[in-house]
């Protein structure tokens, strides 16, 4: 992630705990400590995630305005995003989408020394990318089986 310029994004659940201060303190770290420049945040308070996108449709839109203004490339959620939410929320974004997992292998990834650690890093992101790009390819098969 070398030097992108990034915004950071999270939703606050009812029962997640944050710094009420700095509730992307953590999140911000991390990306720093993964190269990014952190250009913006967006936090959005609901009782549950929405299913297909985890923030609201109108949070969305405002993220992309902000990620577009600030000339961000990527877009961090400080949290486990499914396959089908990252696809969706890249198709509204217009801009890569990680979510919290990914930046933390990605880490991993640039620290990563020795031979044996280069390979468990690749593995564990090779274990983690599978079910996403599965997922992405199923619209595929669907229209490949409406014969």
């Amino acid at each position: 992630m070398q030097q992108e310029r990034a915004v950071l994004a999270a939703v606050h659940l009812p029962e997640s705990r944050f710094d009420e201060r700095d509730p992307l303190g953590e999140l911000r770290a991390l990306a720093q400590t993964a190269g990014a420049t952190v250009v913006g945040e967006l936090t959005q308070k609901l009782h549950k995630p929405v299913a297909g996108t985890y923030m609201g449709k109108g949070k969305l839109v405002e993220l992309k305005a902000m990620a577009a203004e600030l000339g961000a490339g990527v877009v961090i959620f400080d949290h486990e995003l499914s396959p089908k939410q990252i696809a969706a929320i890249e198709e509204v974004l217009e801009v890569k989408v990680l979510d919290r997992s990914e930046l933390i292998l990605d880490i991993f990834a640039g620290r990563a020394s020795t031979h044996e650690a280069k390979l468990q890093v690749e593995l564990a992101q090779l274990q983690y990318t599978f079910p996403r790009l599965r997922a992405m390819w199923d619209h595929l098969e669907r229209i490949v089986g409406g014969g």
